[in-house]
């Protein structure tokens, strides 16, 4: 079993002050997808780059203190290749890693908010294009394929606690929901929805209004798999009771 998870940290500094090194240390995961890192490797502590058995890369934004992604991933199992989207509009935020492992591909994605009055709509959209095309390519390699990260989007009406009140804010604009619905109907699967029917799990939680506690939350954070590579999912889990960030991990377990 090979166990890939994946967090919105909301701040690289700010999880390590709220105990990541300590649950990596007792969950023990294979891969971990990191999103919003807002920082560079070299601004970190060397235990914070490379706990006790792990080695990371990041793909850091250029401008400083903002977005940004990276990967932890255990010493034993290191991937054959770590490389950014390859696109500049997309590279130059520090947006997208694709990790080459074994027996699949995972792409680790934090996507735009589209923000309030659709101020990065387009922007948006153009990055859900580029990422489906990118896990396209690689499908066409012969490579299996796993979409993982904070997508900045709640898919469906159960996806979120309010739908009615935000259909027109971000992340559920529905323009953003018509490019979820294109990238499943391209052969992939979202696979927390396929284990799990019901309404009630969310990913992230505003900070204001005591809302984690009431959980009035979006599902905004997901592992989506090309349809062959489905039956090697084991579980599709959401950790919500893991603190530290406004988001929670979410996680895969491989046969």
């Amino acid at each position: 079993m090979v166990r890939v998870y994946s967090w919105n940290v909301n701040g690289m500094r700010a999880i390590v002050k709220s105990g990541f090194l300590t649950w990596l240390a007792q969950e023990r995961p294979d891969l971990v997808c990191i999103q919003e890192t807002k920082a560079k490797s070299e601004d970190l502590d060397p235990a914070v780059r490379d706990p006790k058995g792990y080695a990371s890369v990041w793909q850091p934004a250029e401008r400083p203190g903002y977005s940004g992604v990276a990967v932890y991933y255990k010493k034993n199992r290191e991937p054959l290749d770590i490389q950014p989207m390859g696109v500049k509009d997309f590279d130059c935020e520090g947006r997208v890693q694709v990790i080459t492992l074994e027996e699949l591909t995972v792409v680790n994605a934090y996507f735009p908010n589209s923000q309030p009055e659709r101020a990065r709509l387009d922007y948006k959209l153009a990055f859900c294009t580029g990422v489906r095309k990118l896990c396209n390519r690689l499908r066409r390699k012969g490579k299996h394929v796993a979409l993982c990260g904070d997508y900045n989007i709640a898919h469906k009406e159960i996806d979120l606690a309010r739908p009615a009140a935000n259909v027109n804010n971000p992340g559920f604009y529905p323009e953003e929901r018509a490019a979820m619905d294109t990238l499943l109907r391209a052969g992939y699967v979202d696979t927390f929805r396929h284990f799990t029917k019901e309404p009630g799990h969310y990913t992230w939680w505003s900070y204001r209004t005591n809302a984690r506690a009431r959980n009035i939350g979006w599902r905004l954070d997901y592992f989506c798999v090309d349809k062959p590579f489905l039956p090697r999912i084991a579980r599709a889990e959401i950790h919500s009771e893991v603190m530290g960030s406004d988001h929670c991990p979410v996680s895969i377990t491989v046969r």
